[in-house]
């Protein structure tokens, strides 16, 4: 089976991850990293046998690597995304995916042009709990979804340093209330602030209410001592909970409790697997640069409310 030549731009905590699971993969041949520490590229290349480079523009000149993963700061990711496209590569960006909504608009806009997959690193849709839950939605067996919570709190991470709470952890809960829903959200309200950390958010509260009068909350920070990740989605008929790190699902009804049991899986690997196969095969992926671009519309839809103390309506 051919395999696709892939590279990773950024290798700090997330880059080593994405090219551990590329040099695993069957689908992938990791040929390629690079960073702008030479001594982080050189370790990370020697770890997996590849070709550092601290200059992107070198490494995308290779006709061997055809597509890319972009790891680096939330920052700089649309502006590597952006090279790679120009140069030909397909995109694997990670979230938030852009500093704004002008950048992720040129993506779509590149990506569109010269025929490439462009997708955002979304990994939670590939958690297989997920996966049933949204099952369970399409086919109303838990009857009609009510709302859905989520809290994705922990203490400060390191690696962050360039965007608040909000663009970096909450986005991921945007993007699953969407998914979910299966339907735009049409106002939020938010609220957001400042405990320990000058320069960013490190706490917010977002409600999301859609034209179904339905309504999603979403929780996040970077401030509790223990790292919690869960999802609770409330049907007429039944409540699912899931725990993203154990990746535990729990379904209530008014007869019983039950926990379907399916093996664990990575989310990385899934995502990473499933790039790689759409661009081989030429596939739709799950994930697009459009669902990229409206997480990232509601992100700063939200950091707008908590600013302004008014509900913000989206279009």
């Amino acid at each position: 089976m051919k395999k696709l030549g892939v590279a990773v731009i950024g290798t700090g905590f997330w880059g080593r991850n994405h090219a551990r699971v590329f040099k695993e993969l069957e689908e992938t041949e990791l040929l390629a990293v690079c960073d702008i520490d030479a001594e982080r590229a050189k370790s990370v290349a020697k770890q997996f046998g590849v070709k550092p480079y601290t200059n992107t523009g070198k490494l995308l000149k290779r006709e061997d690597i055809e597509a890319v993963s972009v790891c680096t700061w939330s920052t700089s990711l649309a502006r590597e995304a952006l090279k790679a496209l120009e140069a030909g590569k397909h995109v694997l960006v990670e979230k938030p995916m852009a500093a704004n909504v002008k950048q992720a608009e040129k993506l779509l806009k590149t990506a569109k042009r010269e025929r490439l997959h462009l997708t955002v690193g979304f990994l939670m849709r590939f958690i297989p709990g997920l996966q049933h839950i949204r099952k369970a939605v399409e086919n109303k067996t838990i009857g009609e979804i009510v709302c859905a919570t989520s809290k994705r709190v922990s203490q400060w991470p390191e690696r962050i340093g360039d965007v608040g709470v909000v663009k970096d952890t909450a986005i991921h809960d945007i993007d699953i209330m969407r998914y979910l829903f299966n339907e735009e959200p049409v106002a939020v309200y938010a609220k957001t602030g400042n405990m320990r950390h000058k320069k960013f958010e490190d706490y917010a509260q977002i409600m999301l209410t859609f034209e179904s009068e339905k309504s999603a909350f979403i929780e996040s920070n970077w401030l509790t001592p223990y790292k919690t990740r869960i999802l609770i989605v409330t049907g007429s008929a039944a409540i699912m909970k899931l725990d993203y790190i154990t990746q535990e699902l729990t379904v209530e009804d008014a007869k019983e409790t039950v926990q379907p049991r399916y093996p664990w899986q990575e989310p990385l690997k899934l995502e990473l697997k499933h790039f790689a196969n759409c661009v081989m095969k030429k596939e739709k992926p799950l994930i697009t640069g459009m669902d990229g671009l409206k997480a990232l519309q509601i992100a700063e839809a939200a950091l707008k409310s908590s600013a302004t103390g008014k509900v913000v309506k989206l279009k």
